[in-house]
């Protein structure tokens, strides 16, 4: 069982997944909060029975899954709404994500949350001992969203805008990785954090 838990985040297109892959590479476990908020709403879930009983049944597809699409009109323009979808989904999701990195074996292990400065930043995680931030140049991250999401520049803007700024998430960051170089670099800071995590767990 790991008792040495990091937090990983960062803006979209600032690189998370290329430190995910780092880590895993050198055998440590990260759980992945967008996986998890996928899973803890599948058929058979609690999540999704209190959802189906607070939103009605309209809300799933012919298969009995949750309708995403559906959903998100449902909340898009209801506030109420979306705090009740997130007070179901969130304490699901941060319980998921706490049990599935003090169960994983090796030293320590890493939890990956794309939205941690949002949603309650340290004060919400108090089990995590250190906090990563990956951060990249704006023209660079836009570059990657163009390329990836296939949308305009205006649209990759309004994304980005919708997250926290990178003065929040640097706020709360312990260590800092800015991801504008190549994957070799990535792996070189992905080293010497787990090197130093690996004496915080020995300590």
């Amino acid at each position: 069982m790991s008792q040495t838990l990091i937090g990983m985040t960062g803006g979209i297109a600032s690189g998370k997944s290329a430190l995910e892959s780092a880590f895993t590479a050198l055998g440590i476990f990260v759980a992945d909060a967008d996986r998890i908020a996928r899973a803890v709403v599948e058929p058979g879930q609690p999540a999704l029975a209190a959802i189906v009983q607070t939103f009605g049944a309209q809300v799933l597809d012919g298969d009995g899954r949750l309708d995403r699409a559906a959903m998100r009109r449902r909340v898009f323009d209801d506030a109420d709404a979306r705090r009740a979808l997130e007070a179901i989904v969130h304490p699901a999701v941060h319980a998921t994500l706490e049990r599935q990195c003090r169960d994983a074996s090796g030293p320590y292990a890493v939890a990956m949350i794309p939205l941690l400065a949002e949603g309650g930043g340290r004060e919400r995680y108090p089990w995590m001992q250190r906090i990563i931030v990956v951060t990249a140049p704006l023209e660079l991250r836009m570059a990657r969203l163009l390329r990836r999401d296939g949308i305009d520049a205006a649209l990759a803007q309004r994304m980005i805008d919708a997250q926290a700024s990178d003065a929040a998430r640097l706020a709360i960051a312990d260590d800092i990785v800015r991801n504008d170089g190549s994957l070799e670099d990535i792996a070189q800071a992905v080293a010497e954090l787990d090197a130093r995590y690996r004496l915080l767990a020995a300590a």
